[in-house]
């Protein structure tokens, strides 16, 4: 088990791919409200509870009666996943893996998400967001690479002007590109095999559907 790695289990929609398995397999896990029905999926046992519970039905508080609960208001000031991964955070996480971040019945969480990733990277933090069939990961300036299936499909989201995008071993590659804010220009691109992104200046986020071979 790596003692920087955690799984944050958050509300929305989880599929058990073999992609979910083997990137939460060494971590730790916390979580939020009625994200702890994963858990039940997945075989595990956080190490702790946090929310509000206002989305948590009686019989899984039954299934966990060991696991520390660290309950708040309804009115409070920060969402369950985010008080979450504060507690990720005070117990020495680096990489931080938010399960049920994406898709559901709440696209304003969903788009927190997205938003909070951002900002946990850019103070230094590995962050991804899985469905277990749609993943995320935040690109700022520097480079990353992802290991995608030949044929699925990946996305660049701008959350600001991009400028510098560079995009290899995908079939619709970009170097050194200005990507104006609100364009469109960088939705739907297929993955060659493993991609290299880099980027000079910006925020973005990368959303990956590695189980969609739509592309071949």
């Amino acid at each position: 088990m790596s003692p920087s790695t955690f799984t944050i289990l958050l509300g929305g929609e989880l599929s058990l791919t073999e992609r979910l398995r083997h990137a939460v397999g060494d971590s730790r896990f916390i979580a939020a409200d009625g994200g702890m029905r994963h858990a039940l999926a997945l075989g595990i046992t956080p190490e702790l509870w946090v929310g509000d519970f206002d989305s948590t039905p009686d019989d899984l508080e039954g299934a966990f009666p060991d696991v520390p609960k660290q309950p708040y208001p309804a009115a409070k000031a920060a969402t369950d996943g985010e008080i979450a991964v504060s507690e990720a955070i005070a117990r020495g996480a680096r990489r931080l893996i938010l399960a049920g971040a994406l898709g559901g019945e709440r696209s304003d969480h969903a788009l927190q998400h997205l938003l909070s990733a951002v900002s946990l990277a850019e103070e230094g933090f590995d962050v991804l967001l899985t469905s277990g069939k749609e993943e995320a990961v935040p690109l700022l300036a520097g480079t990353i690479e992802l290991d995608l299936p030949k044929g699925s499909l990946f996305s660049v989201l701008g959350f600001s002007e991009l400028t510098g995008l560079s995009i290899e071993n995908a079939r619709y590659p970009l170097a050194d590109f200005h990507l104006p804010f609100g364009s469109s220009r960088t939705i739907s691109n297929v993955a060659e095999g493993k991609v290299c992104f880099s980027l000079r200046s910006g925020r973005a986020i990368v959303l990956a559907r590695p189980y969609d071979l739509s592309g071949v």
